[in-house]
C-alpha cells in the first residue's frame, strides 16, 4: 500500500458502480470517497481537493457535465467520465469541456483502475521531467 495514498473522488448515482469503482479502486491502494451526485462531490472538493474525479455524465441534478466544467475552472485535477449513451457528441463536450479520458457503461472496474494507475504515473512523469528541466536550469545559471 501506498504511504501517502492518492485520494479519488466518484460521483455516480448508480449505487452499484460506485461502490464497484469503490472498492477496487481502494483495493488499489488509493482512498476513495464516493457520492451519489455532483453536488455534494464539489461541495467535498471545496474543502478536500481530490488528486483523480471520475464524473457519471448523467446524475440528477448537476450533472457530469456541469461539474467538470466548475471543476476546470478552480483545478487541473484529472477528470474521468462515466457514461451509457455512446454518441460521439457525448464524447466531444467531455474532451471540449475538459475530461482527460472516457469509459462507456457497462464499465469495468479493473480497467478504470488500470488507468488511474497510468494517470498517476503520467503525471509522476510529468513533475520528475520538469523538475529535472528546472534542475537543468539552475545548474546552468550557477
Amino acid at each position: 500500500m501506498n504511504q501517502n495514498p492518492k485520494l479519488i473522488y466518484v460521483a455516480d448515482d448508480d449505487t452499484y458502480i460506485r461502490e464497484a469503482l469503490k472498492t477496487f479502486l481502494e483495493n488499489a491502494g488509493y482512498t476513495v470517497q464516493a457520492f451519489e451526485n455532483g453536488e455534494t462531490l464539489l461541495s467535498a472538493f471545496d474543502s478536500t481537493p481530490s488528486d483523480l474525479v471520475i464524473l457519471d455524465v448523467m446524475m440528477p441534478g448537476t450533472n457530469g457535465f456541469a461539474v467538470c466544467k466548475a471543476l476546470r475552472q478552480v483545478s487541473h485535477v484529472p477528470i474521468f467520465m462515466v457514461t451509457a449513451r455512446d454518441s460521439d457528441l457525448d464524447y466531444q463536450t467531455g474532451l471540449d469541456i475538459g475530461a482527460d479520458d472516457f469509459f462507456t457503461k457497462p464499465i469495468s472496474p479493473m480497467t478504470v483502475t488500470m488507468k488511474v494507475k497510468a494517470m498517476f504515473r503520467r503525471i509522476a512523469y510529468e513533475r520528475a521531467a520538469a523538475l529535472a528541466e528546472i534542475s537543468g536550469k539552475t545548474n546552468e545559471i550557477s
